[in-house]
C-alpha cells in the first residue's frame, strides 16, 4: 500500500495515534488526508497541520459514516484507504452497565461495519482499496481489568479477519493495527491504578512511533502491524499452549490489579 498519492481519511483523527497518522501520511505524500473526529475543534486543528480537510461526524451513526465516505467520494474520485481508528475503554468487568458495554460495541466494532459497509463498493468497483483497522493487542491477547475493551477488541479483529478472506482476492487489503499501551488519553482509562499505571509504562509507546510502524506495516501490506514486537511471540505462546497462557495472565493480574471487578456491583 502506497500512501503517496493517496486518498486517505482517517477516524479518531483529532488526537493520539489518529493525529499521528495524518501528520506521518501528509509527510509520506498523501494526495489528500481527511481527518473525522467527533470533536470538531481537534479534527479542524489536525487538518489544519496537514493541509486536509476536516469532518465533524460520529462513526457510531450509520448514516453519518454512510455521507461522509459519499462526501470524500464525490470530491476526490475514490477513498484509497480508510483508517478505521476511532476507539474507546474503560477499566471494569461484567458488573459495568448495559449502557458502556453497548457504547463500546457501537465504537470499537460497528463503527468500523459501518466504514466497511459504505467504503468497499467504491474499492470493489475500482478492484482496489485499503482498509486499516486499529484493534490493538487486547484484541489478540486481552486487556487486565478491562473487559469491554478485550471483548469488542477481539471482536474487531475477528471482523477484519473476515474482511481480509473474503475480499483479498478482490484487490483489498486489510492490516490490523495492534500496539500495546500507547501514550494517549485512552491508557487513563484503561490503566486508572497506579500499579497498572506503572506496567503500563514499561513499554509504552508514543503516538507518533505507533504511527512510523504504520508506514511499514502499510508498505508491507502485513496483515497484523505490532509496534510492540514482543506481541507477536505473546500471540504464538497463547496458540501453542492456550491453558499454561491463561495461567501466566492470572499470575501477572495478581501481580497488578489490587483488586478485581466485583459482579455483584452490576448496573444495567
Amino acid at each position: 500500500m502506497r500512501v503517496d498519492g493517496s486518498v486517505v481519511v482517517v477516524t479518531g483523527a483529532g488526537a493520539g495515534i489518529g493525529a499521528a497518522m495524518c501528520h506521518s501520511f501528509a509527510a509520506e505524500g498523501a494526495r489528500t488526508i481527511v481527518a473525522v473526529d467527533r470533536d470538531r475543534g481537534s479534527a479542524e486543528d489536525v487538518a489544519t497541520a496537514v493541509n486536509g480537510t476536516a469532518v465533524h461526524a460520529d462513526m457510531t451513526d450509520e448514516g453519518a459514516v454512510a455521507r461522509l465516505v459519499a462526501e470524500v467520494e464525490a470530491e476526490h474520485g475514490r477513498i484509497d484507504l480508510f483508517c478505521s481508528n476511532a476507539g474507546v475503554g474503560e477499566a471494569g468487568g461484567v458488573e459495568l452497565s448495559s449502557e458502556v458495554w453497548q457504547r463500546t460495541w457501537d465504537v470499537n466494532v460497528m463503527a468500523h461495519v459501518y466504514a466497511a459497509r459504505a467504503v468497499l463498493p467504491g474499492m470493489l468497483a475500482r478492484g482496489r482499496g485499503y482498509l486499516l483497522q486499529t484493534v490493538s493487542a487486547a484484541g489478540l491477547l486481552t486487556n487486565l481489568g478491562a473487559a469491554p475493551y478485550s471483548v469488542t477488541k477481539h471482536a474487531a479483529l475477528g471482523l477484519a479477519e473476515w474482511l481480509s478472506v473474503t475480499y483479498g482476492s478482490s484487490g483489498i487489503g486489510v492490516s490490523c493495527l495492534c500496539p500495546q499501551f500507547v501514550d494517549t488519553a485512552l491508557v487513563d482509562a484503561l490503566a486508572p491504578q497506579d500499579r497498572t499505571r506503572a506496567w503500563a509504562e514499561a513499554t509504552m509507546l508514543t503516538p507518533d512511533e505507533v504511527a512510523a510502524e504504520v508506514i511499514s506495516g502499510l508498505a508491507e501490506e502485513s496483515f497484523l502491524i505490532l509496534p510492540h514486537a514482543e506481541v507477536l511471540d505473546y500471540f504464538r505462546r497463547k496458540a501453542d499452549d492456550y491453558d499454561s497462557w491463561l495461567t501466566g495472565m492470572r499470575r501477572l493480574q495478581d501481580s497488578v490489579l489490587p483488586t478485581v471487578p466485583d459482579p455483584s456491583s452490576s448496573g444495567t
